[in-house]
């Protein structure tokens, strides 16, 4: 791996987008690292270099937010996620890189295309909440995309969504949901060999990046409009998606 101009731009345009969102937009496009980081490492390698960073921002969320979660939706959530973040552990396994870069872009373009619906009015925001099967469900969706791509977010929030929290209820959840998630990843990461001396030099480059970004999250909430910023996001989700799925294929 050399740290030359193009991959520590590439690099840093993932990690920048990702700590921004995480901080200032919901983090609903928090994931949109992973796809972009993809392109300039193996897939692999970038998950397991992306983690470190996301729980580095977890840390700042965990303080601001602690107790205020709902306790019975988390563990409804965590209850899913565990097996699904082990059946994604089983298909690493075995699985070719294109695998997983076909995974990583095909799951960027269904969010890019799911979004577009919502704001087409395709896709209608339910009033009434879900019941906790589908929690579960949600939860298995979370762990398993979380696992292959760090895009455990849409699942979560479709179920979090219709239970009606109160904001910073809301938010406490997703924190301390994706806390304990990312935690087991490292575990399972670990175990599968992951972590590697060359991941954690580029997490140690990116690492300030990160913290920068989650700086400019809380500027860009107050000056950027959400508009903007999503559209931006999606435009680099859409590219970085096709280009991985073109790359799996060919």
């Amino acid at each position: 791996m050399q740290f030359d101009l193009f991959f520590l731009t590439v690099a840093s345009v993932g990690v920048l987008v990702a700590a921004v969102s995480k901080t200032g937009f919901g983090g609903g496009a928090s994931f949109a690292a992973t796809p972009i980081l993809a392109l300039v490492l193996e897939p692999g390698l970038a998950l397991s270099v992306m983690l470190p960073l996301l729980m580095l921002m977890d840390v700042t969320g965990l303080k601001a937010y602690w107790g205020k979660w709902s306790l019975r939706e988390f563990r409804i959530l965590i209850a899913g996620a565990m097996p699904g973040i082990f059946l994604a552990a089983a298909v690493y396994g075995f699985a070719d890189p294109d695998v997983f870069r076909f995974l990583i872009g095909t799951i960027a373009l269904l969010f890019v295309g799911f979004q577009l619906a919502v704001a087409l009015g395709w896709v209608k925001a339910r009033t009434e909440p879900l019941p906790p099967r589908i929690g579960l469900l949600s939860g298995l969706g979370a762990g398993f995309t979380s696992f292959v791509a760090h895009a455990g977010g849409p699942p979560t929030l479709m179920y979090l969504l219709s239970q009606g929290l109160p904001k910073v209820m809301f938010q406490a959840t997703t924190v301390a949901m994706f806390s304990v998630v990312n935690a087991v990843k490292a575990a399972v990461y670990t175990g599968l060999g992951m972590f590697t001396l060359e991941g954690m030099t580029i997490v140690v480059w990116l690492a300030p990046v990160a913290v920068l970004g989650a700086v400019l999250g809380v500027f860009a909430n107050r000056v950027m409009p959400d508009r903007l910023f999503f559209g931006i996001t999606y435009v680099l989700l859409t590219i970085a998606g096709s280009k991985l799925i073109w790359d799996a294929l060919t």
